[in-house]
């Protein structure tokens, strides 16, 4: 009995040994940058610049020998981000939204969902927010803008639901409460990735 105490205790000495450097490979391996490359703060970005189900949010970098043009371009991009990102949500959403209620004609209810879409992200983008923006200029002397942007989710839904309300083709079938819900099923969605 002793003695198979005693080859457990070395058996599990020998192992505790032999997995000691093993472990600090792999410590070494994860803590070390890939050869040839360097880890880059990428201002303006990271979670709390994700969207939420409260807001849209985008964020890009905009680059020049002038200072004011790398400004521009930044919320330039920015701004088609932010729009792609919106149409594809409010896409889903028509398209969620005619899948669920019971409309005879759906082919082209859907298509006036995603031309309303399209013209209430025009108009909106223009009321984005900047909610982060730094400058920094290169070695090569040029500026550097990391800008983020933001658009409220319930500002949007209330201009998409006055577009919806005045549309002809969708006032006896279009219902806001349900269209809502639609809406705020997905943005929990983008929320929770």
């Amino acid at each position: 009995m002793k003695t198979i105490r005693t080859l457990a205790a070395l058996a599990f000495g020998s192992f505790l040994i032999l997995s000691a450097p093993a472990c600090k490979d792999k410590e070494k391996a994860s803590g070390e940058k890939p050869k040839g490359e360097e880890l880059v703060n990428v201002y303006c970005s990271g979670p709390e610049y994700f969207t939420t189900k409260e807001k849209f949010r985008a964020n890009a970098i905009g680059e020049s020998l002038d200072q004011m043009t790398s400004k521009k371009k930044a919320l330039s991009n920015a701004r088609a981000e932010l729009a792609a990102n919106i149409q594809t949500t409010m896409k889903v959403v028509g398209d969620n939204y005619v899948k669920s209620s019971e409309f005879n004609n759906k082919e082209e209810i859907t298509e006036t969902f995603q031309e309303n879409a399209r013209t209430v992200v025009d108009q909106q983008i223009q009321g984005v927010r900047t909610i982060c923006e730094k400058q920094t200029k290169t070695v090569e002397g040029k500026y550097k803008t990391y800008i983020a942007i933001e658009l409220g989710t319930q500002e949007l839904l209330k201009a998409y639901n006055e577009r919806l309300s005045n549309e002809e083709q969708l006032k006896a079938d279009y219902n806001y409460e349900k269209f809502k819900e639609t809406f705020d099923k997905e943005m929990e969605k983008m929320s929770n990735q």
